[in-house]
């Protein structure tokens, strides 16, 4: 992989205030961290760090961190090793870890003056994300999996390699004549993401393989932001001159349905204290056809779902509003 290459996909990290490389010191971020490094040798560049996360897991975890701070500073780059400190959970480990690391990784971003995490995920960790929220029931956002470019815990989380494969990161690694170490979780069953990689190589062998998952996902997207931008235009029409969370239930279902379930979803977020991605999308769109109902016979509905009560009268009045205190009950269906 040319030096080209290479810039085509930091480029657009070049107007960062600076970058924090997530390098756990496996094949994936440590061919991030060569990259980086000799982009970052080449010019005016942001100002770059290396973290690694010692998630205390596995008693190698200090050594393989350690390895990764003697190649960073190798490649000229300053190193931190963050620990996961405290009691540990005893199940969903790999989902609380993930997201210790990404807070970790943002508390020490802002320390040092960085504005980006840095992340190795490549296609073929997209093809597994995307079969992972397909399996859960996921809509059309889930669908378009991991964004290049996200904001969590107040900074923004890059993903500058998803065009990559992992075959490509190892080629790379070893083209550098680089070592890396490999996560024995990555093949442990319990997990759901070692199970999606089995699944991932089984569709593979019948032609659904990483690039076909990403070429769907690519277009799940380019959906997700016309239905997006349609969601906006109807809230605008919908809300003008009237009070915030209260709607003509006849007009609200007018709307294509998923654009009406959204409205909902989202006022229902909002006025809840809840993310839009929390709420199940079953629940949504139960709510929907109970409302639908309830719409075309003319009668009362009432409901609370994720900290939010809806009511809608018998002329076809809706309001969201927050759920009065300790009513906690939440739409059954």
């Amino acid at each position: 992989m040319g030096l080209w290459r290479i810039a085509a996909l930091l480029a657009p990290l070049a107007g960062a205030k600076g970058l924090l490389l997530a390098v756990s010191g496996g094949p994936d971020s440590t061919a991030l961290l060569i990259m980086t490094a000799l982009w970052a040798a080449g010019g005016s560049r942001p100002p770059v760090e290396v973290a690694t996360i010692d998630h205390g897991l596995r008693q190698e975890a200090r050594a393989e961190a350690e390895a990764v701070g003697e190649h960073a500073r190798r490649r000229g780059l300053k190193h931190h090793i963050i620990a996961w400190r405290g009691p540990k959970p005893s199940s969903r480990i790999q989902e609380l870890a993930r997201e210790a690391r990404y807070r970790l990784l943002a508390e020490r971003a802002r320390k040092i003056g960085a504005d980006h995490i840095v992340t190795a995920h490549h296609v073929d960790d997209q093809s597994e994300t995307v079969l992972f929220r397909l399996l859960r029931g996921s809509g059309l956002s889930g669908l378009k999996g991991m964004a290049a470019l996200t904001e969590r815990f107040g900074v923004f989380l890059a993903r500058p390699l998803l065009g990559l494969s992992k075959a490509e990161l190892v080629a790379y690694c070893a083209a550098h004549g680089e070592t890396f170490v490999e996560d024995p979780a990555n093949a442990d069953p319990r997990f759901a993401r070692t199970r999606m990689r089995r699944l991932a190589a089984a569709l593979a062998q019948e032609g659904l393989g990483a690039s076909e998952i990403a070429r769907l996902s690519r277009r799940a997207a380019r959906m997700e932001e016309a239905v997006a931008s349609a969601t906006r235009a109807a809230a605008e029409r919908l809300n003008s001159g009237r009070s915030n969370g209260v709607y003509d239930a006849k007009t609200l279902f007018g709307e294509p349905a998923e654009v009406a379930l959204r409205l909902i979803a989202g006022e229902i977020a909002r006025v809840g204290g809840s993310e839009p991605r929390r709420i199940r999308l079953e629940r949504i769109e139960a709510l929907g056809a109970a409302l639908e109902k309830s719409i075309a016979g003319g009668e009362a509905f009432a409901a609370t779902l994720a900290g939010a009560s809806l009511q809608l009268t018998p002329k076809g009045v809706l309001s969201i509003k927050k759920a009065p205190p300790r009513r906690r009950k939440s739409f059954n269906v």
